[in-house]
């Protein structure tokens, strides 16, 4: 019942006018970006970081949000009507919702998509609802051994769960937890790795590095790109499915929901290692396996209901723990702290305005996505013909402005096209930046709790074994290396039989 009330509370947050603009105004620029192949959501929210510092925390976070599942959303419909994912994670819906669109079912794949995402994104706000407060009760047990193991465990998470080698997940990771030793030691007030340049020592600045390891580094990455030409057309008569088609989809719906909606509280998993997972257990559990790749609706229908639930559920470590779950979660916890907001599990009760508030704003900005992605469908295929040419300067012109305007330093527009160049230069080794963002962010956190667990311990290492919650997670912290040591030389290993075959 009290719960029911918070939320009640939090309509009446959401609703406001102000609110409910920036809820329309995230959905939107979400579902465009979601559309356009290309940028990304976390490249859109590196961008308009910025800006968010000049309103309010729940406006902001409001606007953020809606970009974030906003895309996840929308990026099917490229999937689905050119074959090239709108956003990584909707890779998955090409292999069956491309075939099915050129076999005349673009209408009922993309209505049975924005069905998915619906149905996916409502229980992914239940469980937010239900789940965060049990969290935030839990996390009141925590102290700084325990905080200290949860970030270690999160980060090696993201190592083990991520696309690429763990080796280079892991290590960028620690460069940004070592980017976050950068600047004015708040313990000592001695100045750290600052090479003597008056414009560290506050730090490298988070929206410096966010904006260029995703921003600048994607753009230019993208800008010799060829155009994406040739999309197919659909009519609104042609996105209602048949019966039988609703009775294929459904079960594999539910199936994808509840699993988008468990990974996706995990760090590290995200919506495209959850979608990934759903199309593998749709394929297993099917009667005609030789379906899948040729237009199985249950291959559009499963991923995209992962997606969308882990995309929401990655929002309860970032809101109950102050943990983010991804890149995208930890620059809107960057987001908060720059305004003076610690979320963490004392969020919801001294900030219940946003909490609920942004709770809320889910419920409203899912049902804008729905008429977003169906009845407007053709207004985004239509989006489809902008050239990049014309996107990709203003993109550059705003991340410029956006930077220099948190402290009005040329510095930073230079050190964040740093980060560019080598946010490119990663990308070719394959080292995903996602990574020394966490790092970046939990850095702070990281220290601060260590040091203050070996202050309370008098610098014995122990009081981190003798917590119980602390030697759990420590433990569960060395199960992840094993798995990644493992995983490692199982890779090695086969690459060697390749090599020699």
């Amino acid at each position: 019942m009290d719960i029911l009330q918070q939320l009640a509370h939090g309509f009446g947050i959401a609703l406001t006018m102000q609110n409910l603009g920036y809820c329309l105004l995230g959905s939107a620029i979400g579902t465009m970006v979601g559309v356009l192949p290309g940028i990304s959501p976390v490249t859109t929210i590196a961008m308009l970081l910025p800006l968010t510092f000049q309103v309010p925390a729940v406006s902001a976070l409001i606007m953020l949000s809606g970009i974030y599942y906003g895309a996840h959303h929308a990026g099917s419909t490229t999937a689905i009507m050119l074959n090239m994912p709108g956003e990584p994670s909707s890779v998955v819906v090409c292999m069956d919702g491309h075939p099915m669109a050129k076999q005349g079912r673009a209408g009922i794949a993309l209505c049975v998509s924005a069905i998915g995402s619906f149905f996916a994104g409502c229980v992914g706000i239940i469980v937010i609802t239900l789940f965060s407060p049990l969290l935030s009760e839990a996390g009141l047990l925590f102290g700084a051994p325990e905080y200290t193991a949860l970030v270690a465990v999160a980060l090696m998470t993201a190592s083990v769960m991520s696309n690429g080698s763990a080796l280079s997940t892991f290590g960028m990771a620690v460069l940004g937890l070592l980017l976050g030793t950068v600047g004015t030691d708040v313990g000592t007030g001695l100045e750290r790795y600052t090479f003597g340049l008056p414009e560290l020592a506050e730090g490298v600045d988070f929206v410096v590095v966010a904006v260029g390891l995703f921003a600048f580094a994607e753009v230019t990455q993208h800008i010799n790109a060829p155009e994406r030409r040739g999309a197919l057309s659909v009519k609104f008569s042609e996105l209602f499915p048949r019966l039988s088609d609703l009775k294929q989809a459904f079960p594999a719906i539910f199936r994808g929901t509840g699993i988008g909606a468990a990974l996706g509280i995990l760090p590290g998993t995200g919506p495209l290692v959850s979608a990934f997972v759903a199309y593998a257990v749709e394929r297993q559990v099917a009667k005609d396996k030789s379906r899948f790749g040729k237009g199985a609706i249950e291959g559009v229908a499963a991923p995209e209901s992962a997606d969308n639930a882990a995309a929401m559920t990655h929002f309860i470590p970032m809101l109950g723990l102050g943990i983010p779950a991804g890149p995208a979660m930890a620059m809107m916890l960057g987001a908060l702290m720059i305004q003076g907001i610690q979320p963490g599990p004392q969020l919801m009760a001294n900030h219940a305005d946003l909490f609920w508030g942004v709770v809320a704003s889910m419920w409203i900005g899912n049902l804008m996505l729905l008429i977003f992605n169906l009845p407007m469908v053709g207004v985004w295929i239509k989006l489809l013909t902008t050239p990049y040419r014309f996107l990709y300067p203003g993109i550059i012109l705003f991340c410029c402005i956006g930077v220099y305007s948190v402290r009005n330093s040329a510095f930073d527009v230079l050190m964040a096209a740093g980060f560019g160049l080598f946010g490119m230069v990663a990308r070719q080794f394959n080292c995903s930046p996602a990574p020394l963002v966490l790092g970046l962010v939990l850095g702070p956190i990281f220290e601060e709790n260590f040091r203050r667990s070996l202050t309370i311990s008098k610098g014995d290492p122990m009081i981190f074994l003798e917590h119980p919650i602390s030697a759990g997670l420590l433990a569960l912290f060395a199960v992840f290396v094993v798995i990644a040591v493992l995983t490692g030389a199982r890779t090695q290993k086969h690459k060697l039989a390749e090599e020699s075959a």
